[in-house]
């Protein structure tokens, strides 16, 4: 009890007064109220409408709000949870929600890109395709052009000799040359006056011209073209294309090409094959450096972009990986280099590898369709050859077909025109007369009858008689065996559209004269009284050819 009255004469005016106020509202006595005053920081009581307004966590009140003593009455009646004090404070400290206006479009369009909102803080920034716009030149009409043509001829003429003067002052020692002609040729890179706008090829010549001429001859391989042209190489064959961009106005310009840009190491590694980096440079006194400055949002110089493309953020994008803006050592611009190289060089590995099997895909179904072809072609071609085959077959069955029918047709009528022919052969004259010609003919051993015929004709009778009865002797002395040669076949016609061709020629051996099968000279008038002649075996034309050996003269 000593030591509770102790305790209470250290308690302040204000303490005492919360103490009285606890102890009357729960009867409490002073030893289990002060521990109690203490954890609730002096705070006795609330109430509203005589009843205690408890706190809890479904109704909080701002430190602000309470009206001491309270907390420790409701720590009394509640019992003790939570530290309800520090649960206030802490609520406090909650910054209030301001009002927001959305519309139903933003409601819709946050939940789809809630997810994305991560990979698009990682995102790169875009390297557009820069193609420097070419200047627009108005001609005037030539009017205008013709009455101002003067002055044209003039300020040409002057210029020419101010730059005859300006070359020749150029000339002179140093110590007498002209300050202006000693800056003018000393500003070299750093030249700042107008520029001529070339192509984009003249262009990157000219960079690294001056730039050779400035800071002397080096082995950085500088892409010979524009920026789109570079810009499409990287990302036509997977390479890194390092963007550097010279402001000869900057005062650290000199210090980062000869320290930085300029060192071997630097320079080992851009130029190095297995790199892949292209590596492009550009003035920004120049209109498409200028350009590539402001799209690639270059607020301060000398500037690098390290640019490839991202698959993981599109197929066809080209991003800038690496920013290095500013001077900085030789040993820092090579690491951030480096680390960039190595980080987005795994990327672009696995698309080389990705088209590397389309290509071998590609590759193989070329090599496939261009087997399917040529197997294709072989088939059509076998196919041809069968057709042509059958039809040639066919069409010399059909020849051979024809040329049997004809000859089949040829040797009938040649058996008939026979047969006519035989039954008109001009009887034998009697052996007493006179007036006849006495022919002894020598048949050939294929004729059937061969030997020698001797045979008496009138001498009127015409040259093909005498070849007629050889050619018929065979069906002659058959119808003289049976004793019928008047009636050898006088009923048979003459074939039609047949003319016949003697297979054979009659000659005397001396001299050796052939006689024609002539239907207007008389045997008379050819052979005489009589005759020796012998039967030569000729070849027959075709049906239809021209008239030769065999055939009957007129």
């Amino acid at each position: 009890m000593a030591d509770a009255s102790d305790d209470v004469g250290q308690l302040s005016p204000t303490q005492q007064q919360a103490l009285q106020q606890y102890i009357q509202v729960t009867d409490q006595d002073v030893e289990s109220a002060v521990p109690l005053l203490e954890r609730s920081q002096w705070n006795v009581q609330v109430s509203t409408i005589g009843r205690p307004f408890f706190l809890s966590k479904t109704n909080p009140l701002a430190i602000g709000d309470l009206t001491p003593p309270q907390i420790a009455i409701a720590k009394f009646f509640d019992g003790e949870g939570p530290d309800l004090v520090a649960e206030a404070m802490a609520a406090q400290d909650i910054p209030r929600t301001t009002a927001r206006h959305e519309n139903l479009q933003q409601s819709l369009l946050a939940s789809e890109g809630f997810a994305s909102i991560p990979q698009r803080r990682n995102r790169t920034d875009p390297a557009p395709r820069i193609v420097p716009q070419q200047p627009v030149t108005h001609r005037s009409p030539w009017i205008i052009g013709l009455l101002l043509s003067p002055f044209g001829w003039g300020w040409r003429a002057a210029s020419a000799l101010f730059r005859t003067f300006w070359y020749l002052l150029s000339l002179l020692p140093a110590s007498l040359r002209p300050r202006a002609v000693a800056s003018r040729m000393s500003t070299g890179f750093k030249d700042t006056s107008g520029r001529r706008m070339l192509m984009p090829r003249d262009t990157a010549a000219r960079f690294k011209r001056e730039l050779d001429e400035e800071y002397g001859a080096n082995q950085l391989p500088f892409f010979e073209g524009g920026m789109a042209q570079a810009h499409d190489l990287a990302k036509k064959e997977l390479k890194f294309l390092l963007v550097v961009l010279l402001s000869p106005e900057h005062d650290e310009t000199a210090s980062f090409i000869r320290d930085t840009l300029l060192s071997p190491d630097v320079v080992d590694y851009v130029k190095d094959p297995a790199n892949n980096i292209v590596l492009w440079g550009g003035n920004v006194l120049d209109s498409e450096a200028y350009q590539i400055a402001s799209e690639y949002k270059c607020t301060k110089f000398p500037f690098s972009a390290l640019v490839c493309l991202t698959p993981k953020e599109g197929s066809a994008r080209m991003g800038v990986v690496k920013r290095l803006v500013g001077p900085m050592p030789a040993a820092t611009y090579l690491s951030e280099l480096q680390d960039s190289v190595e980080k987005y060089g795994a990327d672009l590995a696995g698309v080389r590898a990705e088209r590397a099997a389309q290509e071998v895909a590609r590759s193989l179904r070329n090599e496939q369709d261009s087997a399917y072809e040529r197997s294709l072609a072989i088939d059509k071609e076998r196919t041809r050859q069968r057709k042509e085959a059958a039809a040639a077959a066919e069409a010399a069955e059909a020849q051979a077909r024809r040329k049997a029918e004809a000859t089949a047709l040829l040797e009938k009528q040649r058996r008939q025109w026979r047969a006519w022919r035989a039954a008109r052969i001009l009887p034998e004259p009697p052996a007493g007369d006179k007036d006849v010609v006495r022919v002894a003919v020598k048949m050939p051993d294929e004729f059937p009858g061969a030997g020698r015929v001797i045979r008496r004709f009138p001498p009127e009778a015409p040259l093909e008689e005498l070849y007629a009865f050889v050619e018929c002797y065979d069906r002659l002395r058959e119808a003289a065996d049976q004793d019928d040669a008047v009636d050898c076949g006088p009923a048979v016609e003459a074939p039609k559209n047949y003319e016949h061709k003697y297979s054979f020629q009659m000659a005397s051996t001396l001299p050796r004269v052939v006689y024609e099968p002539s239907r207007t000279a008389t045997m008379g008038e050819r052979i005489g009284r009589s005759g020796n002649l012998i039967v030569e075996q000729t070849t027959p034309e075709p049906e239809g050819g021209e008239d030769g050996d065999g055939g009957v003269e007129d």
